[in-house]
């Protein structure tokens, strides 16, 4: 072959690159490009050892009285999908967050962004929606806002909520707190809310009907708190799946994660969808899921409780924490190798909360 420098000035990369100076898309996925976005650029912007914690929501006291504080905004496409809407996403997804820091929600906060021309009929749905979801978790609506941006600056209807809870006394839940020996138990099938949205939004028939497992959470840490509170650390596996979580776990903690792949509970709609999309479950979105890092001499009361619950009824031991490749995830797969975990840059599917 001749010997000819190659040019190279006409190639794209399909995946965002770290040191782009304009913000992409897997800037909002709840990767390794959403992390950098948080510890290099607004952390250092606001400051605070609160902030500093980088957990689903806030662990703050004041008047003595320990509180979650949590706020998250959704811009999901399209706004209704099987098993949900925008407005059941924004009520559980806060409730979720304040949850993970083991508070029951008490008050939540909502932002109604509009884009001029979208149909009254379409806001009072997602309003409806909205209302029934917070009836359901317990939780009241006790303020809100509403702006309205032009014409082909919005895309329908997004949502900010915010919201607070109590902390139960004796509970810290907290990546710091994980050492190895810990078990790693998630509560149910993973994937179903990211492949019910891509299947709705680009028309994809699986063969069966999929539906996202968009839940309030709250209830099952109740239960799993009420046989033990000496949960380490929990995390709803939203954007970037449970690689996502499980990675950010490990790096706070300085511990190794080991999962066994045959383990890990994914639906055969959705590994059959994954496979048709060239997607891995471990990285798909879920919206009424978590992984649970608990002591081991209370992991099986803890599992027991959860299988008692509606919402984990297949709660199921996939790994554990462990000594070696500090900060690094791995799974074991069923021909007895393993392989690396690693962190999502982006996401694999975007707009899904």
């Amino acid at each position: 072959m001749p010997d000819t420098a190659l040019d190279i000035t006409g190639w794209t990369c399909p995946a965002p690159l770290r040191d782009r100076p304009r913000v992409v898309m897997g800037h909002g996925g709840g990767g390794a490009l959403s992390a950098e976005l948080v510890q290099h650029l607004f952390a250092p912007a606001f400051g605070g050892d609160v902030l500093a914690q980088l957990g689903d929501s806030a662990a703050v006291t004041l008047g003595g009285v320990r509180l979650a504080f949590s706020t998250d905004s959704y811009v999901v496409r399209p706004l209704f999908f099987p098993g949900g809407s925008i407005g059941d996403l924004a009520v559980n997804g806060t409730v979720n967050d304040l949850a993970m820091s083991g508070a029951r929600a008490a008050y939540l906060s909502c932002g109604f962004i509009l884009e001029e021309g979208v149909e009254i009929a379409a806001v009072a749905r997602v309003a409806e929606a909205l209302g029934a979801a917070a009836r359901a978790a317990g939780v009241e609506v006790a303020t809100g806002d509403t702006k309205v941006v032009e014409a082909g600056h919005g895309d329908g209807i997004y949502l900010n909520t915010a919201g607070i809870g109590i902390i139960p006394e004796g509970v810290d839940l907290r990546p710091q707190r994980v050492v190895p020996g810990d078990v790693v138990i998630v509560s149910g099938e993973i994937g179903l809310h990211g492949v019910a949205i891509m299947s709705v939004r680009e028309g994809l028939e699986f063969g069966v009907d999929i539906e996202s497992d968009c839940a309030a959470l709250g209830g099952l840490v109740a239960s799993m708190l009420a046989v033990t509170p000496d949960l380490h650390v929990l995390r709803d596996p939203t954007r970037g799946g449970l690689a996502a979580s499980l990675n950010e776990i490990a790096a706070a903690s300085g511990t190794g994660v080991v999962i066994h792949e045959g383990r890990v509970p994914v639906p055969e709609a959705v590994a059959n969808a994954c496979a048709i999309l060239g997607l891995d479950p471990l990285y798909v979105a879920n919206e009424g899921k978590l992984v649970a890092f608990v002591p081991r001499q209370h992991a099986e009361a803890v599992l027991d409780a959860m299988r008692a619950h509606p919402l984990g009824r297949g709660a199921t031991v996939i790994g554990e924490a462990v000594e070696a490749h500090p900060g690094m995830v791995v799974a074991r797969t069923g021909l007895g190798g393993t392989r690396v975990v690693d962190l999502p840059i982006g996401e694999q599917l975007p707009r899904i909360c």
